[in-house]
């Protein structure tokens, strides 16, 4: 689960740091409360079932073949089976909210006015939040008419 923003945003031209590090804390505490970051319980949770689930059904299994050592290495596949399932899901549950810990973050910071890297065109730019981008250029003026 994330423990802090990846993207890296710098203050903006003359503000100084401590109004900077406030906003950098505002945001990471908004960016926590708005992915739900208590979510790392879900995570937590979905392991552990996993790895429930599959010690069950690898137990039953082994018992199906006869021997209660059957059973016992069945339960032992299915609890390295479970827990090999629960870290995979635990893996992708940690990475969506890492992302989405992210755009909360540098919307936030973007919000309070902070240089935080931007796909513009096809490229990243550093853009502060009071940036003017150029008009576009005039279109063309329409060719003359041919003499005669």
């Amino acid at each position: 689960m994330p423990s802090g923003p990846t993207v890296a945003v710098m203050p903006a031209p003359n503000k100084p740091f401590e109004v900077f590090y406030q906003d950098d804390q505002l945001c990471r505490a908004w960016a926590a409360q708005s992915i739900g970051l208590t979510g790392s319980n879900a995570t937590n949770q979905a392991f552990m079932a996993s790895t429930i689930t599959g010690t069950a059904i690898g137990t039953v299994a082994g018992a199906l073949m006869g021997s209660e050592r059957g059973a016992a290495q069945g339960a032992a596949v299915g609890t390295l089976g479970g827990a090999a399932a629960g870290s995979q899901q635990s893996a992708v549950s940690g990475w969506d909210a890492q992302r989405r810990y992210d755009i909360a973050y540098a919307q936030c910071m973007y919000a309070k006015g902070n240089l935080v890297p931007m796909l513009v065109q096809g490229s990243y730019a550093n853009l502060p939040s009071q940036a003017v981008l150029p008009s576009p250029p005039p279109p063309p003026s329409p060719a003359p008419a041919p003499k005669r």
